[in-house]
């Protein structure tokens, strides 16, 4: 197991290599495997000083006693020497798991993952670059942090770790490492602090998203024959624009969720979409011109 001093040198020494960061974060990430969990911890060092001061913090239940428990010398009245994480009588850190992105981010980019917790950080916004559900395909080259959904509360992110190339690294119980993606996750997310690093395929977009982007879904939506009037591709995706969306879903055979994903981009992209002839009965000639001319088509007088 590494060591807290050896990872901080490691880090300097891949930036110093001009490794890019997210290699450099990933990298950063697998150095810590083996480092303790501690709920609420984001990257002390694993001492028994620390411990005490997160359990006294930390609400009643497992947590709180695992806390406890799995130190040997909590009460720090004995030897920390035969600790598995203090190899070498050297220290290491301890995280949960969305201490643990928030701690390699920082160390990496000196940028902080706004949240308290796993929820809180997804639903924050000014967190992201990007974000997407893992079954629409994850970035590549590309250090994304990885969430999955409670079962029983849809609204709650229960679980965060990191994702690369397939590869994932979490803490929960410890920090460890899977060499292939686990089926568990369904959420990704860029950081932020990685934006214009490496290029990356259009992001996710819905109600409430603002820029280039949402210009480009717009303006791809008008190209369709898609109604945006009267703000067209202004780069705000408001209620207007989630309503044309929404239309050409249905029109794609697609989910009519209103959320841009790569099903979505795919189909905007090939332009391909179906269209429908209508004919309407029993109209004045005024409003019939006046139907030709917004939606093109003939029209032909009964007798």
């Amino acid at each position: 197991m590494n060591t807290a001093d050896y990872v901080d040198k490691y880090i300097k020494m891949l930036k110093d290599q001009g490794c890019c960061l997210s290699e450099v974060a990933w990298k950063t990430a697998l150095a810590c495997v083996g480092w303790a969990y501690v709920f609420g911890a984001r990257g002390q060092y694993c001492t028994p000083a620390n411990r005490r001061s997160r359990y006294n913090g930390t609400s009643a239940g497992k947590d709180k006693d695992n806390i406890k428990d799995k130190c040997r010398n909590f009460e720090g009245n004995g030897t920390c020497s035969s600790c598995k994480w203090y190899p070498g009588n050297c220290r290491t850190r301890f995280f949960d798991c969305r201490g643990f992105t928030y701690w390699v981010l920082l160390a990496v980019y000196g940028w902080s993952l706004d949240g308290a917790g796993c929820t809180s950080q997804w639903n924050n916004s000014s967190n992201w670059r990007a974000k997407g559900l893992v079954s629409d395909g994850i970035p590549e080259n590309t250090l994304v942090c990885l969430f999955y959904k409670n079962k029983s509360n849809p609204n709650v992110m229960e679980h965060t770790g990191f994702g690369y190339n397939g590869q994932t690294v979490e803490c929960s119980g410890t920090v460890f490492h899977k060499t292939s993606m686990d089926r568990k996750w369904t959420h990704w997310a860029v950081p932020k602090c990685v934006e214009g690093e490496i290029p990356m395929g259009k992001p996710m977009l819905r109600k409430g998203d603002k820029g280039e982007y949402v210009t480009l879904m717009q303006t791809k939506l008008i190209q369709l024959g898609y109604d945006l009037a009267p703000w067209g591709a202004d780069g705000k995706f408001g209620a207007k624009t989630e309503t044309a969306l929404k239309n050409f879903q249905r029109d794609s055979g697609l989910e009519a969720d209103g959320i841009c994903g790569a099903k979505t981009w795919e189909a905007l992209d090939s332009g391909k979409v179906t269209y429908y002839t209508v004919t309407i009965k029993h109209v004045s000639k005024s409003v019939a011109e006046e139907m030709v001319t917004k939606y093109g088509g003939t029209m032909t007088a009964e007798e």
